[in-house]
C-alpha cells in the first residue's frame, strides 16, 4: 500500500497526522494505568497492588499493539481501519475461532512479534519506588494526578483550543489525498475506542433492489448538452446560523428595520425558495449535506465510521470537468474536521488562518475573533482577493463563523449593531455587511459576471417566533442562486411550487455546469425537477421528517407516527395520519427508499457510483 501511492503521499503531513492520532491512542490506552499508578492511596504501595499495576500498564498497551497487527492483513483487503462494528459484522459467524486459528498459524510471524512486544513491555517495565506515608506523599500525587489529568484530556482531545474539539476518525482526510489512504494515518485502537457503542447506521430492507430504485435511486446520469463549455465559475457561500427567522425578505409581514437589508436586496434579483430546508443541525452536517448531498441521519456523517468512505462532491465532480477548487474557512486549520472533508471530497486547495496569517495584505492574527476564527469582513474580502488570482473556471466555497456563539462583534462595530432581541442579531448584521463589502470588491473581477453565486446556511440558530420553533421551522433555511446577468435558469423569482434541500445544491449546480458523468447525492436538481417530485428530508430527535407538497410525514424508522399539512397548520397541530391514509401511504413508502438506500450505501461504502471508484 505504501510503496504504490507513495510518489503522491506528504510524508510530513501523514507522520504529522499520526503522531496526533497517536498521542490520543496512547492516553486512551493508559488511563487504567495513570489511575493505578498516581490515585493517592497509599495501600497500593504495596507489592500486591505494584504488580496490579505492571499489568494493566502491559495489558492495555498489548491490546493495543495486537489490534495494530491484526490490521496490518486486514486493512490491505478492506481499505480502513477496524472499527468497533467488527465485532456486530461478525457476531452470527459460527466458524470464527477457526478462521482465527487459520490466521494465527498463516501469520506466525506476527504472533511472534506481537509476543515479543508485549514481553519487551513486561521485562523493562521499572516499579516506582515505594514511599512512605506522609503528607508529602499525598501532596503530591494529588498535584501529579491533576497535571497528568489534564495532559491525558489534552491528548485525547488531539490539541489545545476552544477550536479543537475531539478528534475523530474524519480528521484523517486531513492529511491525506485520498479517504482510502487515512488508514496510513489513523491507528486501530483509536479507530475501535471512538467508534465503541456507535451503531448509528443499521441494515434496513424494506423492498428489493429493482423496487428499491424503482422508488428512490441516488445515482444521477444528467446528460444536459454542452452548456459546459461557458465554463461558469462557482462561489459557494455557507453561512453559519443564518436561519430564516433572521432574513427580512422571508418574513415580509415583520415591520421592524431587517437585520440583513444586503441579503434582502440581493434575494430580489436572485432565485430563491418558499420552502427551503437544512438536512442537519450542527456545522459539521451542513458541509456534507451542500458540498456532497449527503443528509444527516441518526449521527453526523463526520463522526461515524462511514467518514472513510470514498465520497465525492461538487469540487471533485467538477475537477472531471478541468475546474480548479478551493475551500476557505477562517478558523485554525484543522478546525471542526472542515480541512479534512473539504480534502476528501475533492477541493485542491484550502485557505485556513494559517493562510490568512501569511498574507501580507492582512492584518493576521489582529483579526482573529479570540474564539473561533478571523472575522467575517476581512476574511470575505481575503476570499474574493484570493479569487482573482484562481485559474478559471473555478469552484470555491467559504464557510463564514461570525455569527457563531459567543456573539461577539469587532471593536470598531460594537455601537454599530445592537442586540436586539437575541444576542445573534448584532452578527447577523455584522454578517450582511461583511456580505455587501464581499460583492463590492467581487463586483471589480473580471470573474465576477461569469459566476453563479449559492448562498446558504448551515443550519438555523436562536429562533424566537412560534413558526420557526416547530420540528419543521427548526430547519427552514435560505437557498439563493444568483447569477449577475440574471440568465436562466435562474432568473429572479421567489418560488413557491418546489421543495428546495441543502442536498438539492450539488445536483443543482452539477446540472447547471452541464455535468454528464454519473454522480450520488441524495437530493435532486431543482432545475429539471418538476414540483410533483420534490421533496425534502431532515432526521430530529430520532425521526425523520418527509416533506412532499403541502405535506410533512413524521417517520420513527419503523412507523409513520403523525402527518401535518404544514402549509395550512405551520404549528403542526392537527395529525392527519388517520384521516390522510393514501397521502401517508404514499410518502412512508418513499421516505423508506430514501433511508434504505442510505444506510445501505454508508454501511457497504458505496457513496459514489460503483463504476467511478
Amino acid at each position: 500500500m505504501y510503496a504504490a501511492g507513495m510518489e503522491t503521499w506528504d510524508i510530513q503531513a501523514i507522520v504529522t497526522g499520526a503522531l496526533r492520532f497517536d498521542t490520543s491512542t496512547v492516553c486512551y490506552l493508559n488511563i487504567p494505568y495513570i489511575l493505578c499508578l498516581l490515585l493517592p492511596l497509599h495501600y497500593k504501595e504495596g507489592a500486591t497492588m505494584q504488580r496490579i499495576t505492571q499489568t494493566a500498564y502491559v495489558a492495555c498497551n498489548g491490546i493495543g499493539i495486537i489490534a495494530n497487527l491484526c490490521d496490518t492483513v486486514y486493512v490491505p483487503f478492506s481499505g480502513r481501519r477496524t472499527t468497533w462494528s467488527l465485532f456486530s459484522e461478525f457476531s452470527n459467524e459460527n466458524n470464527m475461532g477457526r478462521i482465527i486459528g487459520s490466521e494465527i498459524i498463516n501469520h506466525w510471524y506476527l504472533v511472534l512479534a506481537g509476543g515479543a512486544l508485549i514481553w519487551l513491555l513486561w521485562r523493562l517495565y521499572h516499579h516506582a519506588a515505594i514511599e512512605k506515608s506522609t503528607t508529602r506523599y499525598y501532596i503530591t500525587r494529588i498535584l501529579l494526578l491533576a497535571i497528568t489529568a489534564t495532559l491525558i484530556i489534552l491528548g485525547i482531545r488531539g490539541g489545545v483550543g476552544r477550536t479543537v474539539r475531539p478528534i475523530s476518525l474524519n480528521d484523517a482526510n486531513q492529511y491525506v489525498n485520498s479517504p482510502t489512504d487515512a488508514a496510513v494515518v489513523l491507528n486501530t485502537p483509536f479507530s475501535m475506542i471512538r467508534t465503541i457503542g456507535k451503531t448509528p447506521f443499521k441494515e434496513v430492507k424494506f423492498y428489493d433492489e429493482k423496487e428499491l430504485n424503482e422508488i428512490f435511486n441516488p445515482i444521477h446520469d444528467i446528460a444536459v448538452g454542452d452548456s459546459i463549455s461557458q465554463h461558469k465559475n462557482i462561489v459557494i457561500f455557507i453561512l453559519e446560523s443564518f436561519g430564516k427567522e433572521h432574513i427580512g425578505a422571508y418574513n415580509p409581514q415583520r415591520r421592524k428595520p431587517s437585520l440583513t437589508p444586503f441579503l434582502d436586496s440581493l434575494i430580489n434579483i436572485s432565485r430563491t425558495y418558499t420552502y427551503s430546508y437544512g438536512n442537519g443541525r450542527k456545522s459539521i452536517d451542513g458541509m456534507p449535506s451542500t458540498l456532497s448531498g449527503i443528509p444527516m441521519f441518526v449521527e453526523p456523517f463526520f463522526v461515524t465510521p462511514a467518514a472513510l468512505n470514498k465520497v465525492s462532491g461538487i469540487a471533485g465532480e467538477l475537477s472531471n470537468n478541468g475546474y480548479h477548487s478551493a475551500f476557505f474557512h477562517g478558523a485554525p486549520n484543522g478546525s471542526m474536521g472542515f480541512q479534512a472533508f473539504a480534502k476528501a471530497t475533492g477541493f485542491k486547495e484550502y485557505y485556513g488562518m494559517d493562510e490568512y496569517n501569511a498574507s501580507p495584505l492582512h492584518n493576521g492574527e489582529k483579526d482573529f475573533d479570540g474564539s473561533w476564527a478571523i472575522w467575517d469582513e476581512p476574511f470575505f474580502q481575503y476570499y474574493a482577493e484570493t479569487m482573482d488570482t484562481l485559474p478559471q473556471p473555478f469552484v470555491t466555497a467559504l464557510f463564514s463563523a461570525s455569527s457563531h456563539h459567543p456573539f461577539a462583534l469587532p471593536e470598531e462595530y460594537v455601537n454599530t449593531y445592537k442586540e436586539g432581541d437575541m444576542p445573534i442579531h448584532k452578527c447577523i448584521q455584522y454578517t450582511d455587511n461583511a456580505l455587501r463589502r464581499f460583492f463590492d470588491k467581487a463586483k471589480t473581477g473580471e470573474w465576477f459576471k461569469n459566476t453563479l453565486f449559492v448562498i446558504t446556511a448551515d443550519h438555523s440558530n436562536q429562533n424566537s417566533e412560534e413558526r420557526y420553533l416547530t420540528s419543521s421551522g427548526l430547519f427552514e433555511i435560505p437557498i439563493i442562486f444568483y447569477h449577475p446577468t440574471g440568465e436562466p435558469p435562474f432568473s429572479p423569482q421567489t418560488d413557491s411550487t418546489l421543495i428546495a434541500q441543502q442536498i438539492d445544491i450539488m445536483p443543482t449546480v452539477l446540472h447547471y455546469a452541464g455535468y454528464n458523468r454519473p454522480f450520488l447525492s441524495f437530493g435532486k436538481s431543482l432545475i429539471s425537477d418538476t414540483p410533483e417530485k420534490s421533496y425534502a428530508i431532515n432526521w430530529i430527535s430520532g425521526q425523520y421528517q418527509y416533506y412532499k407538497g403541502p405535506y410533512m410525514l413524521i417517520f420513527d424508522g419503523e412507523k409513520s407516527t403523525a402527518l401535518f399539512d404544514i402549509r395550512h397548520d405551520p404549528l403542526c397541530k392537527q395529525n392527519l395520519s388517520e384521516t390522510r391514509p393514501v397521502i401517508k401511504q404514499q410518502m412512508e413508502r418513499e421516505t423508506k427508499a430514501i433511508i434504505q438506500q442510505y444506510m445501505t450505501r454508508m454501511l457497504h461504502d458505496r457513496l459514489v457510483p460503483e463504476n467511478n471508484k
